[in-house]
Formats: structure tokens, C-alpha cells, sequence
């Protein structure tokens, strides 16, 4: 369903190294959440007063706030997406990770207002009004949910968006607090003791958890923390399929918001080889990272000279002062940096 949407309302979908697109595909997910969460909010809320529960209640706010964390992550995609200037020369692209943490503040301080009300409903237990139609309202929610967090992880791994991801995993954890609130009413018909606000307080502490946890991730994507081995590999192994590269060393990726990624590696060559010509090859090598990884690199040839089978006690040429491998290479702290 949502490869409908996408079709039907972004233009050059498949375009996602547009930062047009990424805005577009950022806005879409957006109304969609804030349409979503408006609505669920409504029913929950006034389920919550006919039957006078405390958790679906705290349920509906809870929904209020993922509706502010969808217009942030609007705004986020909008001001991300604005072009380099004078001030930030490479982009605005990691204000995405700012609204992410933008929206675990949100998430985190509704948490502790559940959390209040909550513990009140513990020391002053009321009786739940059991109701079958509310409880099918209650179902409808968690479906729709569901689908939030499908379409938003989807978003998320199509335009790499921390923000899509952080609001996925809020959609499915929403989810599972409505299943718990379920269960809740129907155990409250049958225990004597005060299920409602319990599970209130469980509800609480897991948007609580969750705003941390979303907190940390953008946290660390602003602080410049290592990335993804994988990434690092495929730099790599692109590197070493040029013919004329003998190994390479000192790659360091700098992440200036999704799409906005920098990179530069040391090559080893042969200090024989025609300057043109190899330069020439690193061109193309450069350009084929850039279609297949999206990542701007910059690669410094590294003359390295060639010693011959006496010297070497091999049976094959060897070359002096090569780099480590890429298996033999240790990451470093801050922006990656692969030593020697």
C-alpha cells in the first residue's frame, strides 16, 4: 500500500539521491503520521473517558505526542534538505539527526507525564467500565499501527532517515502498549487489584525507554561515531578491484546527514606505473563508489616500490611499505579513520 502512495504523490520516486525526493518522501511519511496519530488519539481518548481508564488515556496522549513527532520530522526533512552555504559548506543534512533527538525529548517528557498520572491511579484505583465495542476500537488501533511502523521502517531503509526509523519503532512499541492496555481491561474485570494503573506505569516506562533509546542513536550520529562495518568493507573491496591497486589504508568517512557522506582512502600503486594512467583509474574507481554507495570519496595515490623476488625471499613480486589490509586494519574513535 504504501508503494501506492509513493507513486501516486512523489514524482521521481526512485530518485532518492534527489534531495528533493528525500524531502518529499520526509513530508509524505509525516501527514501520513500526523493523520494517523490525530485520529487514534481521538478514538482512544474518548474511550478512555467513557470507560475511565487510565492507560487507554495515557495511550491517546501518548499518540498526541508521535502527531508532534511527525510535524518535526517534517520540519526536519524540509530543513535538511536545504543546500550548502557560506556557514555550512557541506549541507544542513544532519539536522535530520537533530529533529530525531528533537522527537525523543517529545517522546521521553510524555513518557514522565504517564508516568505521574499513573502512579496516582495505583494509589487511588477506580473500576474500568468493560466494553466490547471499545475494546474493538482499541484492536483498530493497534492494526493501524502496525501499518505506521511498516510504512515508516520502509521509508526509513529507502532514504536512510533516522527520524522514519525512530518513528517506526515508537509505532510498534504503541502497538504492543495498546495490546498490554487490552489485556488490562479484560484481567481488570476479575483482579482486585489495580491492573488500570499498572499497566499505566508499564506504558510509561516503555515510551520512557524508548525516548532513550532514540536519544542515544542521535546522539551518537552528531558526535561522529563509527560507522557501519559493512560501509567500511565495500569501500574497501571497490578500492581493491582496481587492477593496478596493491592494498590501501587510512580511510576516513565523515557523515553530514543521510546522503551527505565523505570519504577519503590511501591506495598503494606501483611507483612505476604511468601517472596518467593510474590517476585515471582512480577516477573511475572514485565514480564507481559514488553510483553504488552514495558516498563522495577522495582516494590518495600512495607510491609504493616494487622488490624482487630475492629481495622479497617470495616467489612473487612484493611491494615496500604497504598498507594494512582491510582485515588487518583498527577503527578509531570520532569520524572513522582506518590506520595502519
Amino acid at each position: 500500500m504504501i508503494r501506492a502512495i509513493i507513486k501516486m504523490f512523489i514524482k521521481n520516486h526512485w530518485d532518492i539521491t534527489d534531495t528533493s525526493v528525500r524531502e518529499a518522501y520526509g513530508v509524505l511519511a509525516g501527514v501520513l503520521g500526523i493523520l494517523c496519530n490525530l485520529m487514534l488519539f481521538g478514538v482512544k481518548l474518548a474511550t478512555g473517558l467513557f470507560i475511565d481508564s487510565i492507560a487507554v488515556i495515557s495511550d491517546a496522549f501518548n499518540n498526541l505526542s508521535d502527531l508532534g513527532s511527525s510535524l518535526v520530522a517534517i520540519l526536519g526533512a524540509k530543513l535538511s534538505s536545504q543546500p550548502p552555504d557560506k556557514e555550512h559548506p557541506y549541507g544542513h543534512g544532519r539536522l535530520e539527526y537533530i529533529a530525531s533527538l528533537v522527537v525523543a525529548f517529545i517522546i521521553f517528557g510524555m513518557g514522565i507525564q504517564i508516568l505521574r498520572s499513573s502512579v496516582e491511579k495505583v494509589i487511588a484505583p477506580k473500576a474500568v467500565l468493560f466494553s466490547p465495542l471499545s475494546l474493538g476500537l482499541l484492536f483498530g488501533s493497534i492494526l493501524v499501527k502496525i501499518w505506521m511502523y511498516s510504512y515508516n521502517r520502509y521509508i526509513g531503509k529507502v532514504i536512510n532517515s533516522g527520524v522514519n526509523k525512530a518513528v517506526a519503532r515508537d509505532s510498534l512499541n504503541d502497538a504492543f502498549a495498546t495490546g498490554a492496555v487490552i489485556v488490562g481491561i479484560v484481567l481488570g474485570r476479575y483482579a482486585n487489584f489495580p491492573v488500570d494503573g499498572l499497566l499505566g506505569l508499564i506504558i510509561s516506562l516503555l515510551i520512557i525507554y524508548t525516548g532513550f533509546g532514540i536519544a542515544k542513536d542521535s546522539v551518537n550520529l552528531l558526535l561522529g561515531g563509527a560507522p557501519d562495518p559493512r560501509l567500511v568493507e565495500s569501500i574497501c573491496l571497490l578500492v581493491l578491484k582496481g587492477k593496478n591497486i596493491k592494498g590501501v589504508h587510512d580511510l576516513i568517512v565523515h557523515d553530514y546527514g543521510p546522503g551527505r557522506v565523505i570519504a577519503s582512502i590511501h591506495a598503494e600503486v606501483s611507483h612505476s606505473l604511468d601517472i596518467v594512467d593510474i590517476h585515471a583509474e582512480i577516477d573511475e574507481i572514485e565514480k564507481r563508489i559514488e553510483d553504488q554507495l552514495g558516498i563522495n570519496i577522495v582516494i590518495h595515490m600512495d607510491p609504493v616500490k616494487e622488490t624482487s623476488q630475492k629481495e622479497s625471499g617470495d616467489s612473487n613480486m612484493a611491494f615496500e611499505d604497504t598498507g594494512s589490509a582491510p582485515e588487518d586494519t583498527d577503527m578509531a574513535s570520532g569520524d572513522t579513520d582506518l590506520v595502519k
